[in-house]
């Protein structure tokens, strides 16, 4: 949250499956590096800018699906 309110986002080295908040599949099981440029809700959701596909370029997810998603890869950077 702090990351974002300065004006910065943070990089999440991500692989695997997971769901946004609209039901929509985002799957990188080789990897994949996505970008986490706002939240919502104190925080508990955040909106994802991702590179890999035009049609999803933004969406969000839960902090807890985010975490599970990057735990497969280990880290984040802001």
């Amino acid at each position: 949250v702090r990351t974002v309110d300065d004006g910065r986002a943070v990089v999440a080295n991500i692989a695997g499956t997971t769901t946004d908040t609209d039901g929509a599949i985002h799957s990188f099981e080789g990897g994949h590096y996505i970008s986490v440029v706002g939240y919502r809700d104190g925080g508990n959701v955040v909106k994802i800018a991702d590179s890999a596909n035009p049609d999803t370029a933004s969406y969000d997810v839960t902090v807890e699906h985010l975490a599970d998603w990057i735990a497969t890869r280990g880290y984040a950077t802001s």
